[in-house]
């Protein structure tokens, strides 16, 4: 909603939309503003009273309806304010901005001085108002009344209107002091010594933002008031001129129309330029500092809650128009309020982003702000030239190398890149005495950073200085004059240029960073109609492969950026350009784009490499200055109006009453009426062209008002009926919020895992899903903070949660907990109480956490382990079932209180329980974790555990726990260790302790006494010697089984098992393919394929979500049990009573044969030849045999194929075991080894994996030094 570029293509013709003035209505007489939030105690001159519009001009405009409510309190934020001669009297300006529901904007531009009251009525009222608080504050507090009036002059609270206070320095201040002691203590009003003056202001509203020239406009009509001679023409003539007869100046081009004392100038972009934006970069530059602006900018592309706070209005205009102009060429899309007045401060309860400006009272510390929540709150100190950014905000793509350019075009300028320096206060100066200028000059000439300043703007000054100097006290002549004027434009055209060389940087960085944005946008829509019916369950910008093109160092930034809604808006427009006319923003963006494309030749450069500073400064820049410099169309004059005789009668000091039925509507006496007609036919013309071309603007106008959330127009409602549907679509925009997001969770992850399955290609990186999850994290604690009655603490959450745990009080014991029962409490064995289950428990071990976490840091741990336990519905749903605590913590309309909604929130994030994530155990790493390890023998043989003397290592992606050693008769251990990540393997294996001591295991049960995770590790084989392979240790293999809590979460659970460690069954099927003459060889061929295949895209896919090789290498279906599948297929057993044969049996007997092969080799006609193919199996082979490691026949194959794909030798030794002499007699003529071709066809595809470099787990290796 950039009104800058919204407002281009839809704003009429005219510069400006309306005229308005507010200010005292006599007839209503004064109505205190209890919304101003000040107390009764204050003195009435320095209370604040409900302002009027008293006249606005035209009344109404077709396109552009006038708000009057909404103008009058931008206007007058602070309402009235009264004065007396004792007070400073200086003039003020300040703009604001109004959206529309379509997304425009309009701006507005207002003049405030003060007016003498003439009013009898008034001037009564206020003395009444001063006689009673007088009473009363001496009645109350007779002793401390001159303190207490003495402190009323400088305290907070009675600060002028609007923002006066900010505008006066120390020396100020003192003077002023010095005045009221002279005329009788500050803040008395008697109107037989007083003179009263009340705030007036004059507006102009226009479509876009000429700051300069409607500040010269209102300027030079506040100046013709306050002179003593009459302006040439009635102030009508002025008003209905830039009303009616001045037109917006064409693209590209400039205008010259003229003010009451001169002529103004403005200039329009064209349309290769950056859009129209005249507030002064320099100036927030200089308030903020480059370091500040940049992370300003970054919260605001990431779309946190942004709040701006100072003293003066225009500072908080300047910043936040800043900062959006910067965001070129995306929009900002949520609530955008630079200036709320006291009764819209309701809306800093808004649970959506928002970027807002409150006005900060001289003294008011930053506690004092009521502020619901602060998780995803950026603060903007301006006057303290603070920036209080969110935890964990990423860093700007490149931000070293864009904040020294900044920096140096800055200098260039003159200006401080480190900010902190007090900026020109927004005083209009009218009839400066030479005295205060020359004053203002010296000051100038003196500031430090004016040592910047080049030979001319020195000149200029020293010129301007001895021109002050030579004034006297007279009035100043015409060459002081044109000097002064010419020393404007020249500051003007100054910023002007600063402006756009800033822009210009910010635009090639983003041109840089989403140069080839096209190639990723997704069109899978026919047309606009299936486009929109579907777009809620459509892709439209392939994010994972987009992200895999960019620079690591980018991606933590750019993974969050392209989940907001400006990006997301930004890729619709390009996506419904292919059925309608581009957005204007967009058709620059796309066309900087191409040009840059055709002068571009450094390819490196072009894939964002290497940072690259902007090349268009100079240029961006000359264009301007050639429109400044020169005037390419003129307006017409102002002329004598069709009024009637003794109106508009001039008054030194008063604005006049103005004749309405000449402002009413516009002359249509001049060609400049005639044109604008004409170009409104055009217009329509345009439109009626569009709509035949088979572009339908409705549809267009549909998807416009599905981006937005919230009605525009109401939010500067201040009325009950409106605050209360404000929040109410609060509360449908959340619950939206979450389906929407949860949707996007489970399509993501629901790809991820189809994936697995081999159903699809990935389409989401680890950082992507730690994306959404913060964005998880980001909406919980906006709902929470909706409606707070007060600022508990940065977490809405994690306070709730605080406040929950107290009340169930601490006697509460975890056996007691819900869910769970005394049997359930363990001890680790350092005896260490273990937690399990619930809510408080879960918050209990978070806050036990040796991490140093802040309360947002706690309640995010909080949501990532519910969520990875699959219990942060019923959390949650738990936590809500105290109603007491609900109304005592939240107001009626808040999202927690709206019962309806609530449990369609809960319902929603319970969906997420058909996925698994394991986002708590793979962000924090270095907690410590309790695990319980259970064997489970065959149940037959059970009694045969009481024999051995087990061990166990178990193994992670984070690492392992080191040899833990289970007692004699028993088959669990406790143990508490580092955090070992997902655990992928579990070495098991026993002391040889006699002939008994053997046994039968089924499998190994792993338990994460945190997370609720179980690990089964399926074996289903002999662990002892003389029976089954003779192995005393076995590497498995896991599997996840129930990452729920909940007894049914493993049945919901849509994540793939992986793949485990083969079972008994499946080696009983291997030992019996020796003997199956009829096993179809294409089966074995395909999951040899299969298992390298698998391979293949594990190392093709990103590094973070690569998952475990392991389980790839020795898993069910892995290449160890393929190619033993292969080895098997054909052999010979002479066996009588069928048992299991070992493929190592035949490896070892071929590298004796092998070693033998000089003697034997011609006797059996074998074609082998010595070498080092040769020689790297027989020394593999012996070396394996010999290691200390008794881990069987079938650990030993695993062990041999592990090594030799890691060398990158497997491809030679199988052509060696198919070409020994002993393969032959030990397989079947049919079998596979026996194959040529298919031993061909295996070696290519085991040669096409050493281009990966395999790193095994520690488990697989030990004992083997090769």
């Amino acid at each position: 909603m950039n009104g800058t570029a919204a407002a281009t293509g839809s704003a009429s013709c005219r510069f400006a939309h309306y005229f308005v003035v507010c200010g005292v209505d006599t007839e209503t007489g004064l109505e205190p503003d209890d919304g101003a939030g000040e107390s009764f105690e204050q003195s009435p001159i320095r209370r604040s009273f409900k302002s009027r519009v008293v006249v606005h001009y035209p009344e109404n405009t077709e396109r552009n309806p006038f708000n009057k409510d909404a103008v009058n309190m931008l206007c007058m934020p602070r309402g009235l304010s009264f004065r007396t001669q004792a007070d400073r009297l200086d003039a003020q300006f300040h703009s604001f901005t109004i959206a529309f529901d379509n997304g425009t904007r309009s701006y507005g531009f207002v003049h405030t001085f003060y007016e003498e009251v003439t009013s009898a009525q008034i001037i009564t009222a206020m003395q009444t108002l001063y006689q009673m608080h007088h009473v009363e504050h001496h009645s109350s507090s007779s002793a401390s009344s001159p303190s207490s009036s003495s402190s009323s002059a400088s305290s907070p609270s009675t600060s002028s209107m609007d923002s006066l206070v900010s505008s006066l320095d120390e020396s100020d201040v003192e003077s002023l002091a010095g005045v009221s002691a002279c005329l009788g203590c500050a803040g008395s009003f008697d109107p037989a010594r007083d003179t009263l003056y009340v705030s007036k202001a004059l507006c102009l509203l226009t479509p876009l933002p000429f700051l300069q020239a409607a500040r010269q406009f209102l300027s030079q009509l506040h100046q013709a008031v306050t002179s003593h001679t009459a302006p040439p023409l009635p102030l009508e003539s002025y008003i209905h001129n830039i009303l009616y007869e001045v037109p917006l100046p064409p693209p590209g081009r400039s205008l010259r129309f003229h003010g009451v004392q001169g002529p103004i100038l403005c200039q329009r972009p064209g349309p290769g330029e950056l859009p129209l934006g005249e507030y002064p970069l320099g100036e927030a530059f200089t308030l903020l500092g480059v370091d500040n602006m940049v992370q300003l900018l970054t919260c605001a592309l990431l779309e946190t809650q942004v709040l701006l706070c100072s003293q003066d209005y225009q500072r908080l205009m300047t910043v936040a128009e800043g900062v959006t102009t910067l965001l070129f060429p995306f929009q900002w899309q949520h609530i955008y309020l630079p200036i709320i007045s006291a009764p819209l401060h309701h809306l800093l309860d808004a649970p959506v982003p928002f970027m807002m400006g409150i006005q900060r009272r001289e003294g008011a510390q930053r506690s004092t702000l009521h502020l619901p929540h602060e998780t995803n709150l950026c603060f903007v100190d301006i006057d303290n030239h603070l920036v209080e950014a969110p935890e964990d905000l990423p860093m700007f793509p490149d931000q070293t190398e864009l904040i020294q350019e900044l920096s140096e075009i800055l200098l260039r300028f003159g200006l401080p890149p480190q900010g902190g320096v007090i900026t020109k206060p927004t005083t209009t100066t009218t009839t400066t005495s030479p005295r205060l200028s020359s004053l203002v000059l010296e000051d100038l000439m003196e500031d430090r950073r004016n040592g910047n300043l080049g030979g001319e703007e020195l000149a200029v000054l020293e010129r301007l200085q001895a021109l002050a100097r030579r004034c006297g006290g007279g009035k100043m002549s015409d060459e002081e004059k044109t000097l002064g004027h010419m020393f404007k434009e020249e500051e003007e055209l100054k910023a002007a240029k600063l402006n756009i060389q800033l822009r210009e940087v910010f635009a090639g960085r983003f041109s840089a960073m989403f140069g080839r944005y096209e190639e990723f946008v997704i069109h899978s829509a026919l047309d606009l109609d299936s486009w929109l019916s579907n777009r809620e369950g459509t892709f439209s910008f392939d994010k994972g492969s987009f992200l895999s093109a960019q620079p690591a160092t980018h991606l933590h930034f750019l993974s969050r950026f392209l989940e907001t809604s400006m990006f997301s808006s930004f890729v619709d427009g390009k996506v419904i350009s292919r059925w309608a006319v581009r957005e204007p923003l967009q058709q620059l963006f796309d066309n900087r784009l191409e040009r840059e494309r055709l002068y571009d030749t450094d390819e490196e450069d072009s894939h964002g490499c290497r940072y690259r500073k902007c090349t268009m400064l100079f240029e961006s820049a000359q264009s301007i200055e050639q429109r400044l410099l020169k005037a390419d169309h003129t307006a017409i004059h102002p002329h004598l109006l069709d009024m009637r005789i003794g109106q508009g009668r001039h008054q030194p000091g008063y604005f006049p009453k103005l004749q309405a039925d000449v402002l009413v509507q516009g002359q249509n006496t001049n060609k400049w009426s005639s044109r604008v007609k004409a170009s409104r036919r055009a217009e329509s013309k345009r439109s009626t062209v569009s709509e035949h071309s088979g572009v339908d603007n409705e549809q267009r106008q549909k998807h416009t008002f599905t981006r937005m959330n919230l009605c525009q127009s109401k939010l500067l409602d201040p009325s009950p009926q409106a605050i209360t549907q404000t929040h109410r679509e609060f509360v449908d925009g959340l619950l939206s919020e979450c389906r929407l997001k949860t949707k996007r969770m489970l399509m993501e992850r629901m790809g991820k895992e189809s994936v697995e399955l081999g159903q699809g290609e990935a389409n989401i990186t680890g950082l992507q899903e730690n994306t959404l999850i913060h964005g998880l994290c980001d909406l919980l604690e906006r709902t929470w903070g909706h409606g707070l009655q007060l600022k508990q603490g940065k977490s809405a959450l994690w306070s709730h949660l605080l406040h929950y745990q107290a009340a169930q009080g601490k006697a509460e014991a975890p056996a007691d907990s819900p869910g769970s029962n005394g049997s359930d409490q363990r001890t680790s064995d350092d005896g260490t109480p273990i937690l399990k289950g619930s809510l408080i428990q879960d918050m209990r071990f978070i806050q036990t956490m040796s991490e140093g976490l802040s309360e947002v840091g706690q309640a995010r741990a909080w949501i990532h382990l519910a969520l990875e336990k699959k219990m942060l519905s019923q959390h949650l749903k738990e936590l809500l079932t105290n109603q007491e605590l609900l109304r005592q913590l939240y107001k009626p309309h808040a999202f927690l209180l709206c019962e309806e909604e609530r449990e369609q929130f809960l319902f929603y994030l319970l969906s997420l329980n058909t996925v698994d994530y394991l986002c708590f155990t793979r962000v924090f790493t270095s907690i410590s974790i309790p695990y319980r390890v259970v064997i489970i023998p065959m149940k037959k043989l059970s009694i045969a555990m009481a024999t051995v003397n087990p061990w166990v290592c178990v193994s992670g992606e984070m690492g392992d726990s080191g040899v833990r050693q289970i007692q004699k008769n028993t088959q669990e251990i406790f143990f508490q260790c580092k955090n070992l990540g997902r655990l992928s393997t579990l070495q098991l294996g026993q002391e040889n302790s006699g002939l008994l001591a053997k046994c039968l295991i089924d499998c190994v049960m792993v338990y994460n006494e945190i997370t609720g995770h179980t690990y089964k590790f399926p074996c289903g084989r002999w662990l002892g010697k003389g029976v089954g392979d003779g192995s005393l240790e076995r590497v498995l293999i896991g599997q996840l089984v129930s990452p729920g809590g909940e007894e049914d979460a493993g049945r919901w659970t849509g994540t793939p098992p992986e793949l485990a460690s083969p079972s008994q069954t499946v080696r009983t099927v291997l030992g019996s393919l020796g003997n199956r003459s009829r096993v179809l060889s294409v089966e074995v061929q395909e999951d040899m394929r299969e298992a390298a295949n698998n391979l293949v895209k594990h190392f093709h896919k990103p590094e973070q979500e690569r998952g475990n090789l392991t389980v790839l290498l020795c898993g069910e279906g892995g290449l160890v049990l393929s190619l033993e599948k292969f080895l098997l297929h054909g052999f010979k057993s002479n066996r009588l009573f069928q048992r299991n044969v070992f493929v190592w049996d035949f490896v070892e007997k071929a590298v004796v044969s092998m070693e033998t092969a000089d003697q034997m080799g011609d006797l059996h006609g074998s074609t082998l030849t010595r070498g080092p193919p040769c020689d790297s199996l027989c020394h593999y082979v012996n070396a394996i045999n010999a290691s200390p490691r008794n881990i069987g026949k079938e650990g030993k194959f695993q062990l041999f194929v592990c090594l030799g794909i890691r060398d990158r030798l497997l491809f030679h030794w199988l052509p060696l075991l198919a070409e020994c002499s002993l393969t032959a007699r030990m397989y079947e003529e049919g079998a596979l080894v026996r194959d040529r071709a298919a031993v061909h066809s295996l070696s290519r595809i085991l040669h096409t994996l050493t281009e990966f470099t395999i790193t095994l787990e520690t488990a697989l290796v030990k004992g083997v030094d090769l």
